[in-house]
């Protein structure tokens, strides 16, 4: 399985987990937060790419679907205060796109929401201390 399925795979068993009456969820749209160290023009492509996967998989924002963004333009400063403001939100995950900086604030403000880690190793950066759980194949 290469990198992209695995990832589009693990979003869509997150933002899945667990399901709720039909009703329920066509009330409520799930909410992702999404925390990358890079400028919105900079991230772009990547947020895009996420953006379609989840649309293959039937999430569609302004229907089912709110993806909060944050951006922090290259200035690793602003991740706290950013990964704090993703947290307030109550996202049902994190995807962290700004490599172990942005993992290691995110790490500071919640221990609840599940972080998807789309770039570098959080093991390699000692964010976690096993990849015990996650697979590749």
């Amino acid at each position: 399985m290469d990198r992209r399925r695995f990832l589009l795979t693990s979003l869509a068993g997150a933002v899945a987990a667990p399901r709720r009456a039909a009703a329920e969820q066509a009330a409520k749209p799930r909410r992702i937060g999404y925390l990358s160290s890079l400028s919105a023009r900079g991230g772009a492509t990547q947020l895009e790419a996420i953006r379609q996967g989840l649309r293959d998989l039937g999430y569609v924002e302004a229907r089912n679907l709110v993806i909060d963004a944050r951006w922090a333009g290259g200035n690793y400063e602003r991740l706290p205060k950013l990964a704090g403001e993703l947290v307030a939100l109550n996202p049902e995950l994190i995807i962290s796109a700004g490599g172990p900086p942005a993992a290691r604030a995110l790490k500071t403000v919640t221990t609840t929401i599940p972080i998807v880690f789309i770039s570098g190793s959080a093991v390699a950066a000692g964010i976690v201390s096993n990849s015990r759980g996650l697979s590749a194949t």
